[in-house]
């Protein structure tokens, strides 16, 4: 049966809702279209650029009735860059349709009957990233451009600022684009494999406003290396830590495997809560400190710890989780498959002075069942996955052993959804499903969930 739409065909459609990267959904005949830059409720006129078997894509010629929610993007490069999806929808919209979104998801997926709270969101969302990273590149007349990458391609916006980062994050990528250039460094070309910079990752300490500036190379050794330490502290004055990371690999993954020491520390420290963290050049770190600080009291409340409890924490990166439970539970366990992560979470129990604490590297689906065997039960089990969610053999773990309690901090509600079916089939009831925004103008939001065993 072929599409109801063929390409070049012009409509007038009703937009149904929002795909999981922003895109407007119509439908002609049941057909999905899928419209970039379209809103929910709005009555558009759009031009089909594509037609596959089971959804085509179209573009927005006119917005005839548009939504109430829709606003005029403040960034420049809203329609270029891939980094932002929602601009153009006002933040209470924005709100709105993730907590409707989480709850269809929990519905349709999992069969999830428990309730979604309303989202929880920012005040001021915007300026909210403690981390830009920055690729660079060079333009047709050999000049340095940075910025981020037009949607779905790897061509570089080089953009001048960029409203969810800093305006000091934005200042500092500005002058070192002139700065680094001018010393001789050329920008790294990823279809040609030639010169040597390849992006520059800024951290800053919220609660300690230390700052950390990774330069990202083709190579380890290059001639400018002291012009471009010297250029980084004129450039940032409040700079503690300057590292180089090493990616030789024809790819678009930004670290490679070999960090090293250019100047100052090896690590920046930040406050969550009561709670500090030392971060190096790879840390796994969230990017909105004001709402992972949210997020973490969130999964404590839901742990519901009385100061008796053993808490295991499955994917527990550097400790982040492990250390805000750590303040309520007598005992807190923690696994995670990459052994740096583990040693950074064991220097950051030291570092706060919590001896309740016990951190081992490998597979949570084999560490766990091996610590029950040795007698380290849970009362409460915490995850907190990859987006594709819990591995089957963890979640058969969890069934096998039946904690009191457990809560699943999610970055997909599709996988989430999963997930609790499975759950709640072995034995578990979902209390409460809250989202957190942690990522505002983005599609993304985090969910934390609390489940019961049933008696």
């Amino acid at each position: 049966m072929s599409a109801p739409v063929k390409k070049n065909d012009r409509l007038t459609v009703y937009i149904e809702d929002l795909t999981h990267d922003g895109n407007g959904v119509a439908k002609v005949d049941g057909y999905p279209l899928f419209i970039q830059g379209a809103l929910p409720s709005e009555t558009a006129e759009i031009h089909v650029v594509k037609t596959l078997k089971n959804y085509g894509f179209a573009k927005v010629v006119e917005i005839l009735e548009p939504s109430s929610d829709r606003v005029d993007a403040p960034c420049e490069y809203f329609k270029q860059c891939g980094g932002c999806q929602l601009q153009h929808l006002s933040y209470e919209g924005q709100l709105k349709w993730k907590e409707n979104m989480v709850r269809n998801v929990m519905q349709r997926i999992g069969k999830i009957a428990a309730p979604v709270l309303p989202v929880k969101g920012m005040e001021e969302p915007w300026h909210y990233r403690n981390k830009a990273q920055i690729p660079f590149s060079s333009n047709e007349a050999g000049q340095a451009i940075a910025g981020f990458y037009k949607t779905k391609s790897h061509s570089i916006v080089d953009m001048e600022r960029c409203l969810i980062q800093t305006g000091e994050a934005d200042a500092i990528l500005a002058d070192l684009k002139k700065e680094l250039a001018a010393i001789g460094i050329r920008p790294y070309n990823e279809q040609t494999h030639e010169g040597m910079l390849r992006h520059v990752v800024i951290r800053k300490a919220r609660a300690t406003g230390e700052v950390m500036v990774v330069v990202v190379t083709k190579k380890k050794k290059f001639l400018q290396k002291e012009a471009a330490v010297a250029t980084i502290q004129k450039l940032v004055p409040n700079v503690t830590s300057i590292m180089q990371n090493v990616n030789s690999d024809k790819t678009n993954v930004i670290f490679g495997d070999e960090t090293v020491n250019l100047w100052g520390k090896d690590v920046i420290i930040d406050t969550i809560g009561d709670v500090r963290f030392e971060i190096s050049a790879r840390s796994f770190y969230q990017v909105n400190p004001e709402q992972t600080e949210v997020l973490y009291k969130q999964a404590l409340d839901y742990a519901n710890l009385q100061g008796d409890e053993r808490v295991i924490d499955a994917y527990c990166g550097i400790g982040t989780i492990s250390l805000f439970l750590a303040q309520k539970a007598k005992a807190v366990m923690g696994v995670e498959i990459v052994p740096q992560a583990i040693e950074d979470a064991k220097r950051n129990a030291a570092l706060n002075g919590f001896t309740n604490t016990y951190f081992e590297a490998g597979p949570a689906e084999e560490v766990i069942p091996r610590w029950y065997k040795e007698g380290k039960e849970a009362d409460v089990l915490v995850v907190d996955p990859p987006r594709k969610g819990c591995d089957e053999a963890l979640l058969k773990t969890i069934l096998e052993q039946r904690p009191k309690r457990v809560v699943y901090v999610s970055c997909n509600p599709a996988t989430l959804a999963r997930d609790l079916r499975i759950l709640e089939d072995g034995g578990y009831k979902t209390q409460e499903i809250q989202p957190v925004d942690m990522f505002p103008h983005s599609t993304h939001v985090e969910v934390v969930t609390e489940l019961t065993l049933k008696e």
